[in-house]
């Protein structure tokens, strides 16, 4: 059964105006067009996220939420300053960041996709505080506290990380948990 449209297109960016509507035809052509258009600019957007530098003792903004989702790395410093620091980071399935501690430097983590489980304790082997986090969560960590944190979601945990002073080298990049170590 066809549905023809009563109405005339007098806009002319209707490319394609439907001439009938069945089952499986969309209502308006442009939409796919459009969609390939959003997804040209999001797909240059990604590339320059994915080539972000260390921007630090310069003046620099970016959108932290788009950043930090669409990070691939397991740590990244985007921006070290003499007395800050922001890293992105994701956590595969089921990884942790990997119990420590900071003796001199509080840390501030948000969640912008995931799920985990955060402990934390004054010393390594009594880890009192546990609390399940997940988008939009931030976490505090003060200085000299241990801590981990654990994806427990079915998808990669994006998260990132304000330390004060900063904790890692300029310029800082960790494709995998394993290379944090070398």
């Amino acid at each position: 059964m066809y549905y023809h449209h009563p109405h005339s297109y007098p806009l002319t960016y209707y490319a394609h105006p439907p001439m009938c509507m069945c089952q499986h035809q969309r209502m308006y052509g442009v939409y796919p067009h459009n969609y390939e258009v959003k997804n040209n600019y999001l797909n240059e957007y990604e590339q320059r996220l994915q080539h972000v530098r260390d921007q630090g003792k310069k003046p620099f903004v970016i959108n932290i939420e788009k950043a930090a989702e669409r990070n691939r790395t397991f740590r990244t410093a985007i921006w070290t300053g003499k007395h800050l620091q922001v890293t992105l980071m994701s956590i595969n399935v089921g990884e942790d960041v990997g119990l420590e501690v900071h003796p001199n430097t509080d840390q501030f983590l948000r969640i912008e996709e995931g799920k985990a489980l955060v402990q934390m304790g004054d010393r390594k082997n009594n880890l009192y505080f546990r609390r399940r986090v997940s988008e939009d969560d931030a976490i505090m960590v003060p200085a000299g506290m241990w801590h981990n944190i654990t994806n427990t979601g079915n998808e990669p945990l994006k998260l990132y990380s304000i330390y004060a002073p900063p904790e890692h080298p300029f310029g800082t990049v960790h494709r995998t948990k394993a290379d944090e170590n070398h």
